[in-house]
């Protein structure tokens, strides 16, 4: 008969770790006598970040003292105690290689339902004073698993758990955690674990992307656990492309067009993605690595970049001084997920300056297909001389049957037109959207100046727009995610402090860093990267859950640890990679 051991309990608290400070509760502490459990959590316990733990489907995290015991002689150890794994239940019996999701157990007065493997993350690493045991725990099949609570009640150490009901489909804590993780997932588990009632919604959402994977043909990758901004991936490298034409847009954006030199079709580009350019300013100086928007029309034959020339932009003033028709650059494929989605829901483009140009390639491409979708072009910026694109807005706006636009100038010039170049004075607001009849059930493409994407992030919001149909394009790097790590003032990218000066340079292409790799300072790229404060994403930090899969511009890394499934052709999981030559990073 299985028992309850240990009923343990932790509210949040602040740790140091890497110089940083982690708000968490992964401390739990076994409760003195009975312990009331409710529908989210049980009395006295707590969790710091709720979007990875926590909630209805993730009440009740159970451990089993068998895998206390294999990882106390597998490591060593001898100094382990209940909650040690940030469990709230340490239980005997119930091994993850019996236990289904579904399985439903009484303890005590209350019921409880297993809706999915425990999702490792760094922290229990830090709790166990062992960094590698987020892919330890995975790879060894010795997860753990939540609990939901079907009914309230108290329980206590010594309890029976009691098995009083199972899922038709039968599926273990093992088996599922593995179909995630591991890099075979056949196409009839996939389904059989769709088809389980319990399963909880996140883990649903991970298996129907990988059998939607298989359905398109996807090549390599775990389409489960990819993040959006690694979808799409291309092949590492550059292509040497001809300049066959130079516009100047406005007084600070002008627009290159790039063209193969040999006649080989490009690869096509989708609506909204952008290209790396390597620019060699000097022979033996280090290249520069910048991203820029695809702003024109999808084509096979040539590539349309534009770019704002900034004051102290080394890249933009190269390119307007030194580049002419004729010469030739170095551009990598197109990449981004920032891509116009299909479907016949309204589009509304929304963009400030230069954030124009890849919601232009979009209205490009729906004025190509004859779009009939209701769309909504808002664009801000400061005057006429300033403002790139508008003639050839308007001109692809009239071929749309349900296009419409609204430009305001924020600071208009006294030659400037209200009705033919722009709508009205000041910026894009809520006020502004409601006049213009911003259609609520549309899906809005945001890019613009950070400000500019925070306000309308937050008026979006407001109007109730859901959060996946917000799709943002960040231009200088991307959003981080950094869970549970508080305190500190976010900090332009820069390079590393006591900076290498040989060794492989790790360019950050989207933040415009480049740093020599050292070797004796970093264990990963992802260390490197934070020492650069160039914004990242992770969660495991040792391979297991792709948070920092990103893609690999070009050169080439290796694993160390491997992780335990490879990331798609063309990418890189910065968390375990370290380069073996110069490489650059889509970060």
């Amino acid at each position: 008969m299985a028992r309850l051991l240990s009923v343990n309990v932790g509210l949040p608290r602040d740790v140091a770790w890497k110089g940083r400070t982690v708000h968490t509760a992964i401390w739990k502490d076994p409760v003195a006598g009975r312990c009331r459990v409710g529908r989210l959590n049980l009395d006295g316990d707590g969790q710091a970040d709720l979007s990875g733990h926590g909630g209805e489907q993730r009440a009740v995290f159970v451990y089993q003292i068998e895998s206390y015991r294999h990882w106390q002689e597998q490591l060593k150890r001898s100094d382990f105690v209940h909650g040690q794994f940030g469990e709230n239940f340490t239980i005997e019996g119930l091994p993850d290689d019996a236990v289904c999701i579904g399985d439903r157990y009484e303890i005590g007065s209350a019921l409880f339902e297993v809706t999915q493997p425990r999702v490792t993350c760094y922290r229990v690493g830090i709790r166990t004073n062992e960094p590698r045991m987020p892919a330890l725990l995975t790879s060894s099949g010795r997860p753990g698993f939540y609990f939901r609570v079907l009914q309230e009640g108290e329980v206590g150490a010594g309890d029976e758990i009691v098995k009083v009901g199972e899922a038709k489909e039968r599926m273990t804590v093992a088996e599922t955690n593995a179909l995630l993780y591991s890099p075979n997932h056949p196409r009839d588990r996939l389904e059989r674990a769709l088809r389980i009632e319990a399963l909880s919604p996140g883990w649903r959402s991970s298996f129907e992307a990988l059998l939607q994977s298989q359905r398109t043909g996807a090549a390599s990758g775990n389409a489960g656990l990819a993040p959006a901004g690694a979808a799409h991936p291309v092949a590492p490298g550059f292509r040497r492309l001809a300049v066959t034409a130079i516009d100047h847009e406005s007084a600070d954006v002008l627009s290159l067009t790039l063209q193969s030199a040999d006649g080989r079709a490009l690869q096509t580009a989708l609506p909204g993605q952008y290209v790396v350019l390597r620019l060699q300013r000097n022979a033996g100086s280090t290249p520069l690595f910048r991203s820029y928007s695809l702003s024109g029309a999808l084509s096979t034959d040539r590539y349309r970049i534009s770019v704002k020339i900034e004051p102290d932009g080394a890249a933009g003033t190269y390119l307007r001084d030194h580049v002419r028709v004729g010469d030739a650059l170095d551009v990598s494929a197109p990449r981004g997920s920032f891509i116009l989605q299909s479907g016949e829901r309204p589009v509304v483009l929304l963009s400030a300056g230069i954030g124009a140009t890849p919601v232009l390639a979009m209205l490009h491409a729906l004025s190509a297909a004859r779009s009939t979708r209701q769309v909504l072009w808002l664009h801000a910026v400061r005057d006429r001389q300033h403002h790139p694109f508008g003639a050839e807005v308007r001109r692809l706006i009239l071929t749309l049957t349900r296009g419409r636009s609204h430009v305001c100038y924020s600071r208009p010039g006294s030659r400037d037109r209200t009705g033919e170049d722009f709508d009205a004075t000041g910026r894009l607001s809520a006020l502004v959207f409601d006049e213009v009849g911003f259609p609520r059930d549309a899906d809005a493409y945001l890019c613009g100046p950070t400000r500019f994407m925070a306000d309308m992030k937050e008026v979006l919001a407001t109007l109730g727009v859901p959060q996946d149909r917000i799709h943002v394009e960040i231009f200088n790097g991307s959003e981080s995610m950094t869970p549970a790590v508080v305190g500190g003032t976010p900090r332009p990218p820069h390079l590393p402090k006591d900076a290498a000066d040989s060794g492989p340079l790790v360019s950050f292409a989207r933040s415009g860093i480049t740093a020599h790799w050292k070797a004796s300072a970093y264990e990963s790229i992802l260390e490197l990267a934070e020492a650069c404060d160039v914004p990242v994403r992770w969660s495991c930090r040792t391979g297991v859950c792709h948070n920092c899969e990103t893609g690999l511009v070009s050169g080439a890394v290796v694993y160390g640890p491997e992780p335990l499934d490879k990331p798609a052709d063309g990418n890189v999981l910065v968390c375990c990679s370290r380069p073996v030559r110069d490489i650059v990073i889509d970060l």
